[in-house]
């Protein structure tokens, strides 16, 4: 995806109906057991709980009326291994931090999916041996948060590499298998086209598999779309591509097909605003779609600038807005009217004290951090002479603003 990665009429209420309740049911470390509708993990953004600034889960909810989140990402640990990790770095095993954020989000009723893979990053289908150990370490984090609904992010380094996913759509067919109910999206880079060549790939990997998830998701953004008749173009094309790959007809293939949008600016220069997720919201609901999600919760809010000097942000939109915007058309993909009064605003916090300056002839390792144009950044690994903020998936992580 990336990364740094809309009115509900009887057509809507068709699709809710048509998506059902049914999920799994089980407990998790806090003991919650309560899964929400599939449309509601059709409907979840994207939410980094550990990076990026994350924003506060249960405040998004008290706004908007959004009651489930996609939880990003769970990649194989840094230094190799088959066991998952958040980001490469944090254990599952050993989580409390983004397991307190669940526990949050379900005692205001809502609930979480976990995404795996996203952009850039080892994932556990390069490092795994087969399928079922891949399958294994997934059902870890399947059984630690109690899920209901998981996403394979299948993107670039693993995307291109045939025996990894292989692994990723055999391991996303056990789970489905052995967690009855569990909801499965596969989210892949999207095309003008529909998909590339290595979706198509994938996606023929699926059918030799037998194995077919809720929804095939597409990202129409990073490749050279303008605005939401770009995007609706490519869903089309993708569209015929599930046609023609699985054998569906045209209304079978919108029921197993996603949209995952980046808002404001996205890596590449691309501007998506409010008006383009409603139009995309409209084609997603008139088409009866299964899934309508986003790239990111922690980026729906305006920077200062708004356009942040020209460059893609991890932590806000690039485009004017207020806080929350664009995780209404989330909560309105789900059936629900967002919350037309504009509760009383969390005071912004102080900014935090900026770290010792960048330098662009000192040598960083990870953790070591700095401030460079009014934010705080941490290195992700060994770096020099790499401009903070330059690149979103580059060796800084933007700590928000000092």
């Amino acid at each position: 995806m990336r990364h740094l990665r809309a009115c509900l009429g009887a057509a809507a209420a068709v699709t809710l109906a048509a998506a059902g309740t049914t999920a799994l049911v089980a407990s998790d470390a806090s003991g919650a057991t309560t899964a929400l509708s599939n449309r509601w993990y059709a409907a979840a953004p994207y939410l980094m709980p550990l990076d990026n600034n994350p924003p506060n889960a249960a405040a998004i909810m008290d706004a908007t009326g959004l009651k489930a989140f996609q939880l990003a990402f769970v990649l194989a640990p840094d230094g190799g291994g088959c066991s998952p990790t958040w980001g490469g770095t944090a254990a599952v095993s050993s989580d409390t931090a983004v397991q307190s954020v669940i526990d949050t989000i379900r005692a205001k009723g809502g609930d979480v999916s976990v995404s795996i893979g996203g952009y850039g990053g080892t994932k556990l289908g390069q490092t795994c041996a087969a399928a079922a150990a891949t399958a294994a370490a997934y059902q870890q984090v399947i059984t630690k948060y109690g899920l209901h609904a998981i996403d394979f992010d299948l993107e670039e380094p693993e995307y291109e590499n045939t025996a990894a996913i292989r692994n990723e759509i055999g391991a996303a067919k056990i789970l489905q298998q052995n967690n009855p109910g569990l909801y499965v999206s596969v989210t892949t880079p999207g095309t003008a086209d529909g998909t590339g060549w290595f979706g198509k790939q994938m996606l023929l990997e699926a059918k030799s598999q037998g194995f077919t998830p809720d929804n095939f998701s597409i990202m129409p953004f990073d490749g050279g779309f303008s605005g939401a008749a770009a995007q609706t173009s490519a869903l089309t094309n993708f569209n015929a591509i599930l046609q023609s790959t699985f054998g569906w007809d045209q209304a079978t293939a919108y029921a197993h097909e996603g949209f995952s949008g980046m808002n404001g600016r996205s890596d590449t220069g691309e501007y998506f605003t409010q008006a383009d997720f409603q139009t995309v919201l409209d084609y997603a609901t008139s088409h009866n779609m299964d899934r309508f999600t986003f790239w990111s919760l922690n980026r729906d809010r305006q920077c200062s600038p708004v356009d942040n000097n020209g460059t893609t942000s991890g932590t806000c939109s690039s485009v004017a807005q207020g806080d929350w915007d664009f995780a209404k058309y989330s909560v309105e993909f789900a059936g629900v009217t967002p919350p037309t009064t504009t509760p009383t605003p969390t005071p912004t916090p102080t900014p935090t004290s900026c770290k010792t300056a960048w330098s662009s002839t000192t040598v960083y390792t990870a953790g070591n951090e700095v401030s460079y144009n009014s934010h705080n950044w941490k290195a992700k690994w060994w770096t020099q002479n790499e401009v903070p903020g330059a690149s979103e998936w580059g060796p800084w992580q933007d700590e928000g603003a000092c």
